[in-house]
């Protein structure tokens, strides 16, 4: 009876080592997210949509796959890169140095909050256009 439970505990043993050799499987690559913008219809094109904001200022903007850029801004021509953020599937940031964008905001997801943070920061409230 005891070659029988020694022989059993080396194989344990034995199977115990074989699994502590393996390497674990990698994990699955996460698919990327896609940017929460607004479909853009404008007859610009279809990487082309406009947003009119706070005091008559109108925004355009082109969306490129990780990036818009935006003209209309004060000051002048701003091109914002994909950023973490955004609360739901529905929302998206983009952002530079000079300017952070919040777009998919509201109950239809048409609205966007465009904070200028340089030289004086400032909000506009935009929705499309």
């Amino acid at each position: 009876m005891a070659a029988m439970t020694r022989g059993a505990l080396i194989a344990a043993a034995a199977l115990l080592a074989a699994c502590a050799a393996l390497e674990p499987a990698p994990p699955a690559p996460v698919a990327p997210q896609p940017a929460a913008l607004p479909a853009a219809d404008a007859p610009d094109g279809p990487d082309v949509l406009r947003l009119q904001c706070d005091g008559g200022l109108q925004l355009r903007l082109r969306v490129r796959q990780d990036e818009v850029q935006v003209d209309g801004l004060p000051g002048g021509r701003e091109v914002l890169l994909r950023d973490a953020g955004g609360v739901t599937d529905r929302q998206s940031v983009y952002s530079n140095e000079h300017v952070r964008a919040e777009f998919g905001l509201g109950a239809q997801a048409s609205e966007a909050v465009v904070h200028l943070l340089q030289p004086q920061p400032h909000d506009l409230n935009c929705r499309r256009d």
